[in-house]
């Protein structure tokens, strides 16, 4: 490489991008309004989420006495400040877009009322709600001289609520909304047909305070919303000697103790009650305080009541499932004699799940052993290998606790499966397992599955995920030895087919970048196709630049993180990045190299970031069924050619799409494609 220093955007500054796409899709009036809601809902979440694992980690670097930091706690300070001054500008546009769908609701006839907004018919019915469910969930807590609120949850809403008493003495108090009892939006009594209305849970709480209050001898309450965001990483010492679980189980609850990193509150709240709350909760002024509208948590804007007309969502795709699959009298038998890929949510995860229910049934199969990095609540797949321990098949199921949000459902399956004689490996002590395959082993022969994202249901109603089902003995053997890694990670193993860290994940994609440098150089067709959700890794992204400035064509598609920066010609000039928002979340990952002609094409669950070169176990395997390589290049041509909702990745945030030539949206054309090939 020419320059001395790699052109490299912070991974969270390239996030707060990626966000603001999901937020800007909210605004595209081409889009349904009911899912423009529903964006608002993702958008709002996602940075719920953001603020209490990285935002909490740059914290945490600062915060650092370690002088040989000193260039860490730099970037960490500049990256916070640019997310600030990001997360300031964006939630301006939030409160905008928000209020500009309020408007197109009413349009439609549903509407959002405040307290001031309500009539005599509908001030009863609040008052009889209180009477009825409200009061029994409704208990303030005052702010007195040694009351603790550090046990607060960062999921709620809390109204701070100003009393005035006689001398006009004020009092205090904080009251938590209850949206998990009741929901946030409560249906009120309509005066006009066919007009909808609903009132935040906020308002309906506001209404009722001097009911909730009464005995207090305050005349007059004021109430207004803030909103906490806790530091939600897991200090756990984990030994795979100890008692996991337990520790795992600990870690999740203590959660709610965790250091604030975002305080959010409306920005009308009065300067004595914003002082009273900063002091009881130890905020700084230079603590990440937001002003904001009198509404927050609009992630709740995700479950908006089911209240509108078809065209006002999208229309149904139902997914498909296979007859080949579906119909079989043995899903085994078939994958024997070809592979078989399923593309979700195209496909119907009902076509897995009938291997899935073969497997435990079959009398033919011995051995099942499977990871598992996010479990559904009511898991199927875990039914189904609970259901293959008790046939007398040997189960493994190797289960990462600490998948981040979903370490209480995973927890409760591992004690589940271990009831029913499953055997639960909890990892390797230092690594994420992230991998997600599946080694089927019976008396005729032997089947594997490599999925890019989790054997999850509910996950692939919405993530565009795939699922490779084969029975080359080559990569069969070798996932069969990853599953010996992971039990027996001291031992040597040598991997020809798989692609797998943290042994040999990095060298091997350095190696096929490096092929396509040396022909292009050589004047040989030479680039690189790739599909995947996050890419900042520097070590990468500088194999990439110099393969850019020796004529290697890249077209990525980046879901959300992007470190590189493309608009500098002098070392990207022939690096094109597009990021696609679209009704499902863009999860799958392939990796096509030209490799002279003779196209190399592997799938998996592994993004180029540090972690999953170094820090995970995960597995990129090879596709050489000729039918299947033709779809996953199908997958990524559509998705560079998408028009309408791909938006270019620049570095910059400002996520434009090309909208030149004919209408192509990627999502839409990919399931008329598979809807025309018969897999109904």
């Amino acid at each position: 490489m020419k320059q001395e220093k790699i052109l490299y955007l912070e991974r969270d500054v390239s996030w707060m991008y990626f966000n603001r796409r999901v937020l800007q899709e909210a605004q595209d009036k081409t889009v349904p309004l009911r899912e423009r809601l529903f964006f608002m809902g993702i958008y709002s979440n996602n940075l719920d989420e953001f603020f209490r694992v990285r935002v909490a980690v740059l914290n945490r670097i600062i915060a650092l006495k370690e002088p040989s930091l000193k260039q860490e706690k730099k970037i960490a300070k500049e990256t916070l400040t640019q997310i600030n001054k990001l997360n300031k500008t964006y939630s301006k546009e939030f409160d905008e877009t928000f209020n500009l769908l309020k408007n197109e609701l009413e349009e439609q006839g549903i509407y959002i009322l405040n307290e001031k907004q309500i009539n005599e018919k509908q001030n009863t019915q609040i008052q009889q709600l209180f009477t009825e469910k409200l009061s029994r969930h409704l208990y303030p807590r005052l702010f007195l001289k040694n009351t603790n609120f550090k046990d607060l949850n960062d999921g709620n809403v809390y109204l701070a609520v100003r009393m005035r008493k006689g001398s006009n003495k004020k009092a205090y108090a904080l009251i938590e909304l209850q949206s998990n009892i009741f929901g946030r939006f409560i249906e009120l009594v309509s005066d006009e047909p066919g007009k909808k209305v609903f009132m935040f849970l906020d308002d309906i709480v506001r209404i009722c305070l001097p009911r909730i209050f009464v005995g207090q001898g305050a005349y007059q309450f004021e109430a207004y919303a803030f909103k906490l965001t806790k530091d939600a990483e897991m200090d756990v010492d984990i030994h795979l000697s100890d008692d996991v679980l337990k520790k795992v189980g600990r870690a999740v609850k203590n959660r709610k103790w965790g250091q604030p990193v975002r305080f959010i509150y409306d920005r009308e709240m009065p300067d004595d009650l914003l002082k009273q709350i900063q002091k009881t909760f130890t905020i700084k002024k230079t603590d990440n305080l937001n002003a904001s509208d009198r509404y927050h948590n609009m992630k709740d804007l995700m479950a908006f009541p089911d209240c509108m007309s078809k065209d006002l969502k999208y229309p149904e795709c139902p997914a498909l499932a296979i007859g080949e699959i579906m119909e079989a009298e043995s899903v085994m038998e078939i994958i024997k004699k070809k592979d078989l890929l399923l593309s979700y949510p195209y496909h119907s995860f009902s076509n897995y799940i009938r291997l899935l229910r073969e497997t435990a049934i079959n009398t033919d199969v011995q051995t099942i052993k499977i990871t598992l990095y996010r479990l559904a609540e009511n898991s199927t797949v875990a039914e189904a290998l609970i259901c293959a321990a008790k046939n007398g098949k040997k189960v493994t199921a190797v289960i990462e606790l600490m998948a981040r949000f979903d370490e209480t459902s995973n927890i409760y399956w591992t004690q589940k499966m271990q009831d029913a004689g499953v055997n639960v490996i909890l990892g390797i002590e230092g690594l994420k397992i992230h991998s997600k395959l599946m080694l089927v082993k019976g008396k005729k022969g032997n089947i594997a599955c490599i999925n890019t994202g989790n054997f999850h249901e509910g996950n692939a109603k919405t993530y565009t995920d795939l699922t490779l089902m084969t029975a080359d003995r080559s990569i069969v053997k070798e996932v069969e030895n990853v599953f010996l890694f992971i039990q027996k990670p001291y031992m040597t193993y040598t991997f020809k087919k798989l692609l797998v860290s943290p042994l040999s994940l990095r060298k091997d994609i350095k190696t096929l970048i490096n092929a396509e440098i040396q022909n292009a150089k050589k004047g040989k067709p030479a680039y690189i196709q790739c599909k995947l959700n996050h890419i900042t890794d520097k070590d990468i992204i500088e194999k990439l630049y110099e393969a850019s400035e020796a004529g290697v064509k890249i077209d990525l598609l980046v879901r959300g993180s992007c470190s590189i920066v493309p608009e500098i010609k002098s070392v990207s000039s022939n690096i094109t990045i597009k990021g696609i928002i679209d009704r499902y979340l863009e999860h799958s990952r392939i990796f096509i190299f030209c490799n002279g002609g003779k196209e190399k094409y592997y799938i998996g669950s592994a993004d180029w970031i540090y972690r999953n070169f170094d820090a995970r176990v995960e597995v990129l395997a090879p596709v050489y069924d000729e039918n299947i390589q033709k779809e996953l290049k199908l997958i990524v041509e559509y998705g560079l050619k998408d028009n309408r909702k791909a938006r270019i990745i620049d570095g910059t945030g400002s996520n434009e799409i090309i909208t030149e030539g004919t209408p192509f949206r990627s999502q839409e054309e990919l399931y008329k494609y598979y809807c025309s090939i018969g897999q109904l």
